[in-house]
């Protein structure tokens, strides 16, 4: 149908000519109010904008010298943010003279990720940036 016809045909209906597709050879374009068009695809992006999720990162922080109730006690709390879908990521603060346990630091963050196998993943392994010893775990598909 030419251009013509098809602006009869929307004028005859009272209704709009919408070009649906630009890039097909014709064009292809549809006699619909322009309104309900719009209002159709702002609620179809909206509906897909609702379904997308969201990454939470959780961030849990020792000391190089953290002790085994407090380490303990922040297993649980990454625990708990696997399971919810959260990520965690978990860093060692070297504060002064205590950038010299790199080690230790290194060792607890290993320690960490073993102790979390069963809920998450390793994403990133300990690595030092500045005088933060980083680990990052994901959630494990289910």
């Amino acid at each position: 149908m030419t251009l013509k016809e098809a602006l009869l045909l929307a004028d005859e209906q009272e209704l709009d000519l919408v070009e649906i597709s630009p890039n097909a050879d014709p064009p292809v374009c549809k006699v619909i109010d322009y309104n309900k068009f719009l209002y159709q695809q702002k609620k179809k992006q909206k509906e897909l904008k609702s379904k997308q999720t969201k990454i939470v990162v959780k961030e849990i922080r020792f000391g190089p010298q953290t002790d085994d109730h407090d380490y303990n006690f922040k297993l649980k709390h990454a625990q708990k943010f696997l399971q919810e879908g959260s990520k965690v990521k978990a860093y060692v603060f070297f504060k002064g003279r205590s950038i010299l346990f790199k080690e230790q630091g290194e060792i607890l963050l290993l320690r960490f990720a073993q102790d979390l196998e069963e809920e998450g993943k390793v994403e990133q392994f300990p690595k030092l940036e500045g005088k933060r010893m980083i680990i990052i775990l994901s959630p494990k598909k289910k």
